[in-house]
């Protein structure tokens, strides 16, 4: 980015249950002229806002369609079921799906799990959203299976929630358009990486410094100090000749006679 260009804001999709938080600090410390902007979506119009151009990434729920749009997995959620506190469940520390056979399972239409077999008995319909089948759990008339993520944000003191051992589970990834994939989107997508600032990807590569030409390198080894090796300079010769013992032997005292 040159001093003449205006950063614009890195525009950020998210849906329920991802907390991009840490990610937002550490963009606000490396790139703190390009203010971030969040943009909330459901699940289902999460693909539609990328393909839009309303964000330039999100942080959605897979599966992805890569004929069009990127996706790095980063990680997957366990999956819980939520209950009165008073409810039996409620007693163990974990459950399957067997053991909510003889539970109305509710099933919202912005259910993210893509279950192949609801367990339980079947509400007579089904709530419009995850939040309005957390106030029927509140209200006694059924149980919702959930990714934890969700259960923590619809958090109420007269529900709780326990694993469930053996249920679809929900995992979340970082997508972007393939066709925009941006120098900020190549930034970002180095920090959701965990890439270092002096990362040589996810940040715009620094200008190539000039070769220096034979000459320079000639000029620049005249210059330097001779250390004979080591690391002190060696000092310049005098011009006279060493002194020589008697006889032609070596420098120091001469040896007595016998």
């Amino acid at each position: 980015m040159t001093g003449s260009e205006v950063p614009h804001s890195f525009r950020l999709a998210y849906v329920p249950g991802v907390t991009p938080t840490k990610w937002i600090r550490i963009w606000n410390e490396r790139l703190p002229d390009v203010p971030l902007t969040l943009v909330a979506v459901s699940p289902t119009e999460a693909f539609g806002v990328l393909r839009d151009g309303d964000a330039d990434a999100g942080f959605v729920r897979l599966p992805v369609d890569r004929d069009d749009l990127s996706a790095i997995p980063l990680y997957t959620e366990t999956t819980v079921v939520v209950i009165p506190k008073d409810h039996l469940v409620a007693a163990v520390e974990e459950v399957s799906t067997t053991d909510l056979a003889e539970e109305i399972v509710l099933h919202p239409l912005d259910d993210t799990l893509g279950w192949e077999q609801l367990p339980g008995r079947p509400a007579i319909e089904r709530p419009a959203t995850t939040a309005d089948a957390i106030e029927l759990v509140a209200a006694g008339v059924g149980v919702l299976v959930v990714p934890q993520s969700l259960a923590r944000l619809h958090h109420r003191k007269d529900l709780t929630y326990r694993p469930v051992t053996d249920a679809p589970e929900s995992r979340v990834a970082l997508s972007w358009p393939q066709e925009e994939t941006t120098d900020l989107v190549e930034q970002f997508i180095g920090i959701v990486r965990g890439r270092t600032v002096n990362s040589t990807r996810g940040r715009p590569a620094a200008a190539p410094q000039p070769k220096a030409t034979a000459k320079a390198k000639a000029k620049a080894k005249a210059k330097r100090p001779d250390t004979g090796g080591g690391g002190t300079p060696r000092k310049p010769a005098s011009g006279k000749p060493a002194a020589r013992s008697p006889k032609g032997g070596k420098g120091g005292k001469p040896r007595r006679r016998s």
